[in-house]
């Protein structure tokens, strides 16, 4: 009887384990996701070359899911590096905040003009063809070194901060997200202090 109640516990504690196992969360898989999402939203902006309005949608899809990338990256992700990468990780986040800098600047560009500019394609395009070049840096070098350095626990940890900050974007339907959007434009959003952006975060439901 004994013999068999502790093959009970143990066959719980195992199944116990990879149910939690399962649920554990991935940034690089997130981010990965939100890259593949902002990569759709240009390829259907594309796609709808001859419909102003369906154009517009998918430019303002674009914008708001990559500022909400480039905030939640600087949050979050960046101070990961700099806590778990020593010397390494720091270099890493200066790196990529400077790439921010001049993604945040096109992105300012194309939050001042219109879809049926003439001008405005090739913005845009300019803003994608950098961005490619870095998110395959992030994908390919910096997240895998940051879960490489990281427990499965603190893997889920920056993770779940990670995708609270989508309460940021107004387009984005959350159960927990305020009444009103604490940000109106992606500018807004994008030039925001970052104690400021830290503080506003810091009050956004945790749930696990």
């Amino acid at each position: 009887m004994s013999d068999d109640l502790d093959r009970l516990s143990n066959t719980i504690k195992s199944v116990g384990s990879a149910f939690k196992m399962s649920t554990v969360k991935s940034i690089l898989n997130l981010v990965k996701t939100d890259h593949a999402h902002v990569k759709q939203a240009y390829e259907n902006y594309i796609s709808s070359e001859n419909n102003l309005e369906e154009q517009n949608r998918w430019a303002n899809e674009f914008r708001w899911e990559l500022a909400r990338i480039i905030v939640a990256e600087e949050l979050v992700v960046y101070p990961a590096f700099e806590k778990h990468l020593g010397d390494e990780g720091r270099r890493i986040a200066h790196e990529d905040r400077a790439e921010h800098h001049k993604i945040k600047e096109l992105l300012k560009k194309l939050e001042t003009k219109s879809v049926s500019d003439p001008d405005y394609r090739a913005t845009f395009d300019t803003a994608k063809d950098f961005l490619m070049y870095h998110i395959a840096g992030e994908e390919e070098n910096d997240y895998i070194k940051l879960e490489n350095a990281i427990t499965a626990e603190e893997n889920d940890s920056i993770a779940r901060s990670y995708e609270r900050t989508k309460m940021f974007v107004p387009t984005r339907a959350h159960p927990s997200a305020p009444d009103k959007p604490p940000f109106e434009t992606v500018v807004s959003l994008i030039t925001a202090p970052i104690d400021k952006l830290r503080d506003l975060f810091s009050k956004f439901p945790d749930h696990k």
